[in-house]
């Protein structure tokens, strides 16, 4: 199964100015390398098969015939190459001549595309020798006794009858660069995938621009995109080429060419997130019922796209699978991400502490990672509040699973931010409460450790209501998914910073402020963020063993890293426990292992805590249908009133019985 991956290629043969012939070896060698690769769709640059600096030789016979005779021989010697096929020609027709892609398929002419906004401006003189295509009309044309009549237009598609998620439209070079281009047409007539063969010159800062300019239009329209361009060969009397390759999908460059490099670049293409996306984004349909253009479809058999590379030294996959889809992996681009997401965090608290006009908040400070990154948004949110931190009220409340590190390290915390620390020790009200309920102390189950967090949930509350203030809750998005919370314990606050960050994120933004503090000499805020960050992940609500924390959370609902890379493709994409398996693969095994390193888990831990998600992520829903208020900061989101409105009882079998076969 391909799980809607497909690989394509953009080439830029090194050409020689209309010797066709030479042109056709070197587009025939290209093309049967990348087959073998498994690329199942190889780009070419415009014009490649005479080379795009042709001129006024465009007007000679003698270099369309020969155009025409390289076609008929890479047509011949492609035979058995298993890959659809754009290559770029001159091609005449009744007193014109039309700047073309030819879309090949063993050995057959599918169609001719022409291109269809001529550029005669600055350095470009096309309308000299191409005609613009008619729009909306096609029509045959003859090559040879094999292709007697072969599809002429620029609104024809190619779709795989064995994989419906690949629907091909074509677009050449100019026809990207206009404010409507054929590629909307295209897409909004069913096309995943555009093709542009391109013949871009290359001039200071034209490369920026013209990655921004695919990166956007790909995105725009929900697609793969991929641009093959003109390079090396190509007459330099007027211009420079520079084979900048750029295969993009939905916004994200997959893959990118060197300037100046002719050769193959690859890409895997996630054909399913394209459709997935699609109908995520309703208005895309919208537009759909407003296209007035009709495309011809040409059906064939490409057969299943690949994912297995030849190469068993390779990952399956060409393009990355991160780990960690929440957080960037460059070390910049993270540090960058940090910033933005604590902003947001800090306007949405400011906008409510503005909004009810309170001066107090009130955090349950428990020397964890949740607590910590809240009391820190909190004390920014202050401060464009122009309020003193000492109203933060950090309430730390000890019962039978504190320990002194996480103690410690809370009302450290609350030191060196500058809040007030009120220590309010809750065992003998939960003695109390276990009294009063008939609960044996001794009796470690979920009464025990909810009894403490309700208690915890009803001191901030009624702290916050003496001060008139509000309880800033800490629960971060992970939880909220897995319903590792206590309903109306920890689960409620009145205004939840961390609801739609994911604990990996988590971790990532505490460690922003410490090296924040760092650079700003405070050394001891530092200090003890890092011991926080060094701290185990725990509720903190069984005895410690001896010194040390007992109660690890992730020994108990596995780790955070898989439940946050299965929730990011369970609420993004919706794919399915077999597809979300599969990439789990890639990300913590198959391509670490092509890297040289450790596979981080193997393929029954993945399987056994993909299980568990999806059994707590349905069983749980009713926590999150009635969470407080708190601001959506990424593309994944669990608030009832936003992003996800599931209902509590819905069954999770369909899912369950495909996870447990894998």
């Amino acid at each position: 199964m391909n799980y809607g991956f497909f690989r394509a290629a953009c080439a830029s043969p090194s050409v020689t100015v209309a010797d066709c012939d030479a042109n056709a070896t070197a587009i025939i060698s290209m093309a049967k390398e990348a087959c073998a690769k498994g690329a199942r769709l190889v780009v070419f640059p415009e014009l490649c098969i005479t080379a795009y600096t042709c001129g006024d030789l465009f007007l000679q016979r003698t270099l369309l015939d020969g155009a025409l005779d390289a076609l008929r021989r890479i047509m011949t010697e492609t035979e058995a190459v298993d890959a659809l096929m754009l290559v770029g020609l001159p091609f005449a027709d009744k007193g014109a001549t039309y700047n073309c892609a030819a879309i090949l398929y063993k050995g057959k002419i599918l169609a001719l595309i022409p291109k269809s906004y001529i550029p005669t401006y600055s350095e470009f003189y096309e309308r000299r020798h191409f005609a613009p295509a008619a729009y909306d009309h096609i029509k045959s044309v003859y090559i040879d006794e094999k292709n007697a009549e072969v599809p002429f237009g620029s609104n024809i598609l190619i779709a795989d009858k064995t994989n419906p998620l690949f629907v091909l439209g074509t677009e050449i070079c100019e026809d990207l660069w206009v404010p409507l281009s054929p590629s909307v047409h295209a897409v909004l007539a069913g096309a995943t995938v555009i093709a542009n063969l391109s013949a871009s010159n290359e001039i200071i800062g034209k490369a920026d621009y013209r990655r921004m300019l695919i990166a956007g239009q790909s995105a725009k329209l929900a697609a793969a995109y991929l641009y093959a361009d003109a390079g090396n060969g190509e007459s330099t009397t007027d211009m420079v080429f520079a084979a900048h390759n750029l295969l993009a999908e939905n916004g994200n460059i997959l893959a990118e060419s060197d300037l100046f490099s002719s050769g193959i670049t690859y890409a895997d293409y996630d054909l399913e997130r394209l459709f997935q996306e699609r109908k995520r984004v309703t208005t895309f349909a919208d537009c759909q019922k407003n296209e007035s253009h009709d495309f011809m479809t040409i059906s064939l058999d490409l057969g299943t796209a690949t994912h297995k590379s030849p190469d068993t030294k390779t990952p399956a996959l060409l393009r990355p699978i991160a780990p960690h889809p929440f957080v960037p992996a460059d070390s910049r681009a993270r540090a960058e991400r940090c910033h933005a997401v604590i902003e947001l965090q800090a306007q949405g608290l400011t906008k409510r502490l503005r909004h009810i006009h309170s001066q107090c908040a009130v955090i349950g400070l428990s020397g964890g990672l949740d607590s910590t990154l809240a009391l820190l948004v909190t004390v920014r949110a202050f401060a464009l509040c122009g309020l003193d931190t000492s109203l933060i009220r950090g309430v730390t409340m000890p019962c039978f699973g504190t320990t002194d590190r996480t103690y410690k390290n809370a009302c450290l915390l609350a030191k060196e931010t500058g809040a007030s620390l009120l220590e309010v020790p809750i065992v003998h009200a939960v003695r109390q409460h276990f009294k009063d309920i008939g609960q044996d102390e001794n009796l470690h189950d979920i009464t025990y450790e909810n009894g403490q967090a309700r208690e915890r949930t009803q001191v901030l509350m009624d702290i916050a209501n003496k001060n008139n203030g509000i309880v800033i809750g800490t629960g971060d998005l992970s939880e909220l998914a897995l319903g590792w919370a206590t309903y109306n314990g920890d689960h409620m606050s009145m205004y939840g910073v961390n609801a739609s960050i994911p604990k990996t994120l988590v971790r990532h933004l505490v460690s922003w402020f410490a090296d924040d503090a760092e650079e700003k000499k405070q050394v001891r805020l530092s200090e003890v963020l890092r011991n926080i960050l060094d701290t185990p992940v725990s509720p903190e609500l069984l005895p410690p063993d001896g010194k040390n924390i007992s109660q690890k959370t992730e020994e108990l609902v596995g780790p955070y890293e898989l439940h946050d890379f299965f929730l990011y493709y369970v609420l993004r994409f919706g794919f399915t426990p077999a597809k979300i398996f599969f990439l789990a693969q890639q990300a913590f095994i198959v391509q670490p292992e092509a890297r040289g390193q450790k596979a981080a888990y193997d393929k029954a831990t993945i399987k056994k805590w993909l299980v568990s998600f999806y059994k707590r992520f349905f069983a749980q829903q009713f926590k999150r249908s009635c969470l407080p208020d708190g601001a959506k900061v990424g593309t994944v989101n669990l608030s009832p009133r936003g992003d996800w409105r599931m209902p509590s009882d819905a069954s999770a079998r369909l899912w369950l019985t495909q996870a447990e076969k894998l």
